[in-house]
């Protein structure tokens, strides 16, 4: 993949975990820190229990972005399914972008709808009950499941790469961009909770997203009015 494509992913999702993420997941991580691990564990273990569930969600992620881009590769056969492809995923980059700063609500719709689900509303209380650490790397992966705005747009994005080994890339890079944010939510929850810069950054995330939508029909368009463009050329 191009250097400019692994800033963007690694801007955007960093933008967005101080923004989306901890609306959609700070939840998560104030319920699992409630539960027991603050007052029965020490520092250190708390720290470990926190970059497990980092690294569930990371491996759901990096799973997830194997498989999307397996898809990807099976529909591409030549420059101009490639082209096709592309613009198809620039124009759902950009959708969920909208998305994202609101101008659209059926993404929220499905993410509220996936949430309050009787199968992740159990497995979620299940995984709380064990208080294992295990129980929270297995919490991460469950979370990393949760269909958010961001999640699509990177899952889309491993889509066009067309390859497994970039798709798992692709999101395992938005998953680790993501851990800053979520591990330190503990320490710095009187500032996510306000909701001005929690707006400002998925506001700024959003808009990143649709201008990488816009880059990736570009990419699209050259695909399909360059017949000598190869994969390579964009990864």
């Amino acid at each position: 993949m191009e250097t400019v494509d692994i800033l963007s992913i690694i801007t955007i999702a960093f933008m967005g975990s101080f923004g989306h993420c901890i609306g959609m997941c700070g939840g998560i991580v104030i319920a699992y820190s409630t539960a027991g691990l603050e007052r029965d564990r020490s520092r250190g273990s708390q720290a470990v229990a926190h970059l497990l569930y980092s690294i569930g969600r990371v491996t759901t992620y990096g799973l997830l972005g194997g498989i999307f881009g397996m898809l990807g590769g099976v529909v591409v056969f030549n420059n101009t399914t490639n082209g096709i492809l592309w613009l198809v995923a620039g124009s759902a980059m950009i959708l969920a972008g909208l998305a994202l700063m609101g101008k659209l609500h059926v993404l929220t719709i499905f993410e509220k709808s996936f949430s309050s689900s009787k199968w992740y509303q159990e497995s979620f209380r299940a995984l709380l009950k064990s208080e294992s650490l295990m129980g929270f790397y297995l919490l991460g992966m469950l979370n990393g499941l949760l269909p958010c705005g961001f999640v699509y747009f990177f899952a889309i994005t491993a889509a066009s790469t067309a390859s497994p080994v970039y798709g798992s890339f692709v999101m395992f890079i938005f998953g680790l961009s993501t851990i800053p944010a979520l591990f330190s939510l503990g320490f710095f929850v009187g500032l996510f909770k306000k909701l001005k810069f929690r707006h400002i950054m998925t506001q700024l995330a959003a808009l990143s997203v649709i201008i990488y939508g816009i880059y990736t029909l570009y990419n699209g368009y050259q695909y399909l009015v360059t017949p000598t463009r190869t994969i390579l050329e964009c990864h």
